[in-house]
């Protein structure tokens, strides 16, 4: 039996219950872990609004501004090398994300995208932040970059790079 995958979306703002935030959430994630190799786990997604995120933001980045996404992995499984791959994980509860709804929203309006589609990109991206990819060296972002394509490509989605 293959271990399961939950995702737990915690609604934190009603906006979000205009898009299918489960399903979204949960095919990204899915396809974020198998691209990796991995079939199950745990992500906890909280869906909130910028003056929640602004004060996350603040709290644990010292940066008091909102943002489209953040992310808390539960291990540290970053690359030494600047374009490596990153450890795989030995703890199935990959660690939480949130996401704010007006940030999110004004940046799939101005790239012209649907906000399910830029919704599923940020995901991908927190979820490989879980997993231990990051994009503060040029090679960390190539790489990072380019596995999000290819897990977007495989959700039928196009390269969030190329618009």
């Amino acid at each position: 039996m293959s271990p399961s995958l939950e995702v737990d979306v915690v609604v934190e703002d009603d906006r979000w219950n205009a898009l299918d935030l489960d399903g979204l959430a949960f095919r990204a994630v899915g396809a974020t872990l198998a691209h990796r190799g991995l079939s199950g786990g745990e992500v906890v997604i909280l869906a909130c609004d910028d003056a929640r995120i602004t004060a996350l933001n603040a709290d644990f980045r010292g940066k008091p501004r909102p943002t489209n996404v953040l992310s808390w992995p539960s291990e540290g499984l970053g690359a030494e090398a600047d374009g490596g791959e990153p450890l795989a994980p030995e703890d199935e509860a990959y660690g939480d994300i949130a996401i704010a709804w007006e940030t999110c929203a004004a940046e799939a309006s101005a790239a012209g995208i649907e906000m399910a589609d830029h919704v599923t990109h940020l995901i991908v991206h927190a979820v490989l932040h879980l997993l231990g990819y990051d994009h503060e060296r040029d090679g960390d972002a190539a790489l990072m970059e380019g596995r999000e394509v290819e897990i977007l490509a495989q959700l039928g989605l196009p390269d969030p790079y190329t618009r």
